[in-house]
């Protein structure tokens, strides 16, 4: 929900049909989709819309590998294509860009055994990657292709370059969501908005020290719905979630904002428009700060320079750091609260929520307006599935 800081006062109406708290990307999609709906809806974040784990820099929307494919890797394929078309819906009602584009990816193969399995995974994407008669590839190629993006070096044996990868400029889409919203007929945005309780029983909220009252409420805090959760449901004998910080680079380089981000090992290289490249993330379970910036950001950054030469000179403009949210079973969390049918989470994202949320939002807004959802949610992203791992 982002920092607390001069609270605002709860304006106009003290209840709404719909609550949402958090303002981050699963919120504000959740309240897009409210909005579609004619849903009179108050969205309230503790800082500024977008302000927490959403307003980083990295904006990678990967695909997981084409192999043993489930009903999660089918939903995620399908939240990727369908986002694609909601881009194009968003910059058109608000004249923002959201810095998307189908850019690929290139993944390096080290190793010899790589390049095996690489060629397996080729053959699962020509039987999965497929969308109507849209076709997306995962190509095993001797070299990089790009020239100069990446040191051939990277991959002794050769790298696979992948058409499904997409990335976003974080920011940007929050601000072209935030201005969607600032025009909407039936969302209204508090930000700056301290929530001391929360009664999902009784429909009531307290909100920057006023009651405000609601039919249901969709809970897309990040990191910080766990812990009202816990508290709402007892016996648990583990947390439901955790947050995870990341810490990522942003630096400015002449370079095409056209080529595929390059993931290696867990190091994300994506080139953004404006001649900026994201780097980036830790995962990190345990930290003294969550703000700061570290070592462990400088061995990343060291890491890209090594393998993309446009970046050994490249100064970094920006380092940042932030706490997304990782739920117990490491999948999203979605769906109405077992013991508390008002009450629908939406959170737990961690490194796919950008990817994702557009739909993950519209099954929330969903079911907490007991209509039908025109696609299924894997059963793993249910809060009752969550809640089951966390009871053992």
């Amino acid at each position: 929900m982002g920092k607390a800081d001069n609270p605002q006062p709860v304006s106009g109406q003290s209840s709404s049909e719909l609550l949402i708290v958090g303002g981050g990307i699963m919120g504000l999609w959740a309240a897009v989709h409210a909005e579609r709906r004619g849903i009179d809806t108050l969205i309230a974040d503790a800082g500024r819309l977008g302000e927490g784990a959403s307003g980083g820099l990295l904006g990678a929307l990967m695909p997981h590998m084409p192999d043993r494919w489930s009903e999660k890797k089918q939903f995620q394929f399908d939240a990727l294509v369908s986002l694609e078309a909601e881009i194009v819906m968003l910059e058109a009602a608000t004249g923002f860009s959201a810095g998307y584009r189908r850019s690929g990816r290139l993944i390096p193969l080290p190793k010899p055994h790589l390049h095996k399995i690489a060629c397996g995974h080729s053959e699962d994407a020509e039987r999965h990657w497929r969308a109507g008669e849209r076709r997306f590839h995962w190509h095993v190629l001797d070299g990089p292709g790009a020239d100069g993006w990446i040191e051939a070096s990277a991959g002794e044996s050769g790298f696979v370059h992948d058409t499904l990868a997409a990335r976003v400029a974080p920011r940007s889409l929050i601000a072209a969501l935030t201005a969607l919203l600032r025009r909407a007929k039936h969302v209204r945005i508090l930000e700056h908005a301290t929530i001391a309780g929360l009664d999902p029983d009784r429909g009531m909220a307290e909100i920057n020290g006023q009651s405000v009252g609601f039919n249901h409420c969709i809970l897309a805090a990040g990191h910080q719905s766990f812990p009202l959760l816990q508290g709402l449901t007892p016996g648990l004998k583990q947390p439901l979630g955790q947050a995870v910080k990341g810490q990522a680079a942003l630096l400015k380089a002449a370079i095409d904002p056209a080529l595929p981000t390059i993931f290696l090992d867990g190091l994300y290289v994506v080139a953004h428009e404006g001649g900026h490249v994201a780097i980036g993330s830790t995962s990190e379970n345990r930290f003294d700060d969550p703000y700061s910036t570290d070592a462990q950001l400088d061995a990343l950054i060291a890491t890209a320079r090594a393998i993309v030469p446009a970046l050994r000179d490249a100064p970094v403009v920006e380092r940042w750091a932030g706490l997304r949210p990782k739920a117990i079973d490491r999948d999203p969390m979605i769906g109405r609260h077992p013991d508390h049918p008002s009450l629908i989470a939406l959170t737990g994202g961690f490194k796919v929520s950008f990817g994702l949320a557009h739909r993950l939002a519209e099954a929330a807004v969903c079911i907490a307006g007991d209509a039908p959802c025109e696609f299924l949610l894997p059963e793993s992203f249910a809060i009752s599935s969550h809640i089951a791992v966390a009871s053992r």
